[in-house]
């Protein structure tokens, strides 16, 4: 952790400041993205030409070029310094460069203020500073530039539990940030849901985290989404329900983080490892899926409850439901969620 403050670059609050409050129209800047994405790149020279196409004047098209490369939409081919040809980059990479060093700097401003806190406390004598306590942040933002400054920090292993959580996209951004900002000589191991084996865009991920070389396994639910670093710092996310805000809390206690270390091994033994090579489920996986919606389904659970008790989509759910009702031959849910449970206690037994 940093021990002196990092504060936002002044270029980068005016140029922040700017784009949020200001700047040429987004019109003729949208227009010449859009014609650069089109096209694969923008030659600087034939602005005349692109003006003419767009029904733009050549003024706006270079401000509309101009701020794009500002925004990092556009940049400079490799290997050429006079700019001659830009060339188009996707939103979130772009995004990803702008906006990283300024959520770094929020943060570690942030972690300044708490060490003074602490410090101040500290010295007083009163509770506030004993140390280990937990640092909480809420917000997308903030807990994604937590797990960033945590991540780079991160020198021999990385343990990440990550939960199904429906559609919400949260997961993803949160954990791909965390990934990308760990150095690739760390050891990472993830504890992801079955789910992501069946969901295509889910398993394209898991498969792109494997192929980086981190090992992933699966289970049917994960309770928790936390990230242990180095076994000596635990960052600890919940997510709403609805539409509130997740959050997020730092912990440093030793007992602590020894526990969520605990029972993400506990979990990691019992888990499926994945391979990039898979498509889908396997018969195993597909049982263990089954088992645990019909044992949900026993309780009179609603497909809802069934389906965020084990993090997949209602729709998911409900394809599983029926498969589960047909292989039984059950005329309801609750007939079904019973005679599943008594196989498997005649299977135990």
């Amino acid at each position: 952790m940093t021990s002196a403050s990092a504060p936002v670059p002044q270029e980068a609050r005016d140029f922040g400041a700017a784009t949020i409050d200001g700047g040429p129209d987004d019109g003729p800047v949208a227009a010449v993205y859009r014609y650069a994405a089109r096209r694969g790149a923008l030659d600087t020279a034939a602005f005349g030409i692109v003006a003419e196409e767009l029904g733009l004047t050549v003024p706006e098209v270079f401000c509309a070029a101009t701020r794009l490369v500002e925004l990092h939409l556009l940049r400079t081919q490799e290997g050429q310094d006079d700019g001659g040809v830009l060339l188009p980059l996707d939103s979130r990479s772009a995004a990803a460069l702008l906006v990283s060093p300024i959520e770094r700097a929020i943060f570690q401003q942030r972690e300044l203020a708490d060490r003074l806190r602490d410090r101040i406390a500290s010295i007083a004598g009163t509770p506030e500073g004993t140390p280990g306590a937990a640092d909480a942040v809420e917000g997308v933002a903030e807990i994604r530039g937590m797990l960033k400054l945590a991540a780079g920090a991160c020198r021999t292993e990385a343990a990440m539990l990550r939960p199904g959580h429906g559609d919400d996209p949260v997961v993803d951004e949160l954990f791909d940030a965390c990934h990308g900002s760990l150095d690739p000589r760390v050891g990472v191991r993830v504890v992801a849901p079955h789910r992501d084996r069946a969901d295509f865009g889910s398993r394209a991920r898991v498969k792109r985290t494997a192929e980086s070389g981190a090992w992933v396994r699966t289970l049917q639910r994960v309770p928790q989404t936390a990230v242990v670093f180095d076994r000596s710092l635990a960052v600890l996310v919940t997510l709403p329900e609805d539409d509130g805000v997740p959050t997020a809390r730092q912990v440093t206690d030793p007992g602590v983080v020894a526990f969520v270390m605990d029972v993400f091994e506990l979990l990691w033994e019992g888990a499926t490892p994945f391979s990039a090579e898979e498509h889908g489920y396997d018969e195993g996986i597909a049982d263990d899926v089954q088992q645990s919606i019909a044992r949900l389904m026993a309780q009179g659970l609603t497909d809802e409850v069934v389906a965020r008790r084990l993090g997949m989509s209602v729709r998911t759910c409900r394809r599983h439901i029926a498969a589960l009702l047909r292989n039984l031959d059950s005329v309801s849910r609750f007939q079904a969620g019973v005679q599943a449970a008594q196989r498997l206690v005649a299977v135990v037994a």
